[in-house]
């Protein structure tokens, strides 16, 4: 999907307001001679911008616009490494809830709806922005941030939510806790607004049969405002995203050539209006492809695919690259296990060992499924794992993101 003379337009006021800003991406243009981009073939010579760059620019060598119009900051929930920390102006905001009513709007969520919120408030970018995107639709928001179980299950019940966000993680625990309780007759939820973590179609299914509700997929980052910049339509799993706000490009992650539509490959995003932080061709690591074509919904807006994995989550394992999502692949086709399951990698007596624990009922022969487990997974990869079958429940709960890989090679 070619760049366009409009967005070519934004790109370059944008390229004006960073050399003038003489920010790490400005004194990068400035040292290739760029000023100026007049072609999609001039903006593809346009040098990527990495993590690297922006924790090298901390705390605020982001900084854009003129501090004295930034209202507020947001940090990266990275665990690693030096923050990123993301200016926003009012405008930046004001545009994030924009897109974020627009996600709602596009879920067929209205301002009738009362939106229990589960991320995490502070720093972190999620839980703000489901509620601007609430406020801003004019929704009923229900800022519960993350943990508290019982206040969740207590609240969700009196005030009768009716759309609940958060991450996959946490829904598959309110969900269980509900079916333990037998309170799913007082729950009065339709949908669920889920992001920040990739998730299965097995724990997708689970979460929407065990609460019956519509599931959405939405997609964000804090480097490109948060979550709210795109969103899957009623019936598709494909993400609408928001061309007017921002530019996207696939790209080959070895060659950072820009690939076909329809091939996968890594999400690259240039933010078209940023005023804070704008960033310039910024590598999220995460894989995806364009989807070619109109949507059925009607709507113009440009779609990609779920969200495959991130190039950094491949694991080299007796030397075979392995991708989380392989494994998945594999143990989604097993009707007797749940969706939960770890991936355990060590380096015992000189060689790599990789264990899968994953959980089923008590009325299959653990046995027998762990030796089927076993050898499907090798048919994918190549090599044979240990897998442990334990009992539904066993394997950690999360109220955030779900660690499912343990690398314990380097520890």
């Amino acid at each position: 999907m070619q760049i366009s003379q409009q967005q070519l337009d934004l790109v370059n006021d944008r390229i004006r307001a960073l050399i003038e800003a003489d920010s790490f991406y400005g004194k990068k243009l400035a040292e290739a001679g760029i000023t100026h981009v007049d072609s999609p073939e001039d903006f593809t010579k346009l040098p990527f911008s990495e993590k690297k760059d922006l924790r090298d620019a901390y705390p605020l060598g982001l900084m854009t616009a003129p501090e004295e119009e930034i209202v507020r900051i947001h940090s990266s929930s990275g665990t690693t490494g030096t923050p990123v920390v993301i200016p926003y102006t009012a405008k930046d905001v004001d545009d994030w809830a924009i897109m974020f009513a627009r996600c709602y709007e596009t879920a067929g969520i209205t301002n009738k709806d009362r939106i229990q919120i589960t991320p995490g408030y502070g720093l972190w970018t999620a839980g703000i922005g489901f509620q601007n995107g609430c406020e801003r639709l004019g929704a009923m928001a229900i800022p519960m941030g993350p943990g508290n179980t019982e206040k969740q299950l207590e609240m969700m019940q009196a005030m009768k939510s009716t759309v609940l966000c958060s991450t996959s993680s946490y829904a598959l625990l309110l969900a269980e806790e509900i079916q333990k309780r037998g309170i799913k007759d007082k729950i009065h939820l339709k949908k669920g607004v889920i992001g920040s973590e990739r998730w299965s179609d097995k724990m997708r299914n689970r979460i929407a049969n065990e609460l019956g509700i519509e599931l959405y997929d939405i997609y964000g980052l804090t480097e490109i405002y948060g979550p709210g910049i795109g969103i899957n339509c009623p019936g598709e799993t494909a993400m609408h995203y928001w061309d007017d706000f921002i530019y996207l490009e696939i790209i080959d992650p070895k060659t950072g050539e820009n690939v076909p539509d329809g091939e996968y490959g890594e999400i690259v995003i240039t933010t078209l209006v940023k005023e804070g932080a704008p960033l310039i061709r910024y590598r999220t690591h995460d894989l995806s492809r364009i989807v070619p074509g109109k949507c059925k919904c009607g709507r113009c807006y440009p779609r990609i695919d779920v969200i495959m994995g991130r190039t950094d989550d491949m694991m080299k394992i007796k030397g075979v690259n392995v991708f989380p999502s392989q494994i998945e692949e594999v143990l989604g086709s097993f009707e007797e296990i749940s969706s939960e399951y770890q991936i355990r990698i060590s380096h015992l007596e000189g060689k790599d060992t990789m264990r899968i624990y994953v959980e089923s009922t008590g009325d299959v022969d653990f046995e027998s499924l762990s030796k089927r487990i076993a050898e499907k997974v090798k048919s994918r990869i190549g090599f044979t794992p240990i897998v442990k079958v334990v009992e539904v429940g066993v394997l950690p709960r999360s109220m955030k993101k779900t660690a499912r890989v343990i690398d314990e090679r380097f520890d």
